[in-house]
């Protein structure tokens, strides 16, 4: 699911540099890239991600 593709956000003419931030993070809030970043940061054993997977998967079971 990792993109190596900028986020890109163009300025409208007469938009404010306020407005173009809250867009950019908006934007990257919703392409999910600093929850891709920080799973990433650090290398996980295939055993550690299977338990991790099992663990959400049982948190779900248990909601409901």
């Amino acid at each position: 699911m990792f993109y190596e593709v900028a986020t890109i956000v163009r300025k409208k003419p007469g938009e404010s540099d306020d407005k173009l931030i809250a867009k950019f993070r908006k934007k990257v809030q919703v392409e999910q890239l600093l929850t891709e970043i920080k799973e990433r940061e650090f290398y996980k054993k295939p055993s550690v991600k299977k338990k991790e997977r099992l663990a959400e998967a049982r948190r779900r079971k248990k909601r409901g």
